[in-house]
């Protein structure tokens, strides 16, 4: 049980911590604005980055006072988890509490941050920086369409 590593050993909530804190895989999902449809309730996750993504990086530029900065900043839970059927399923979170294990690019397995870039698994080199766009919403519907109209 000793070489038996902690996410396997621990539920979400039994975590540490630091335990908690390095599933983060590095992917930026969690940081991309979201925008739901009022009707379904759907969310659609755009390519616009928080203004504290670090675009080269994923990572926040401000972690520590994140939800301070950002009033809809989501800080991830073991409860929320659970609930959030926008994690992709790939995330260290997501998998962990499914009871699946963790992909071999993850850095607690890969032990290389660059990783999760370098498998094409993270938004790096696909971030547009929120503080580009006047209207989330509007810039998103104009991408989506340009999308469906090349799929024609």
């Amino acid at each position: 049980m000793k070489d038996t590593p902690f996410w396997k050993q621990k539920t979400l909530s039994q975590m540490t911590k630091d335990e908690w804190e390095s599933l983060c895989d590095g992917c930026g999902l969690c940081c991309m604005v979201k925008l739901q449809d009022e009707d379904t309730d759907e969310v659609f996750i755009t390519n616009v980055g928080c203004r504290y993504l670090d675009v080269k990086t994923c990572r926040c530029k401000d972690y520590k006072n994140r939800q301070k900065n950002v009033k809809d900043c989501i800080a991830l839970t073991p409860e929320k988890v659970e609930t959030l059927d926008w994690l992709p399923e790939t995330c260290a979170y997501r998998l962990v509490d499914e009871g699946k294990d963790l992909y071999n690019w993850h850095y607690l397995i890969s032990k290389d941050k660059q990783a999760v870039h370098n498998a094409g698994i993270s938004k790096k080199g696909m971030i547009v920086p929120e503080d580009y766009v006047d209207n989330v919403e509007e810039y998103a519907l104009d991408c989506l369409d340009l999308i469906l109209e090349g799929s024609e």
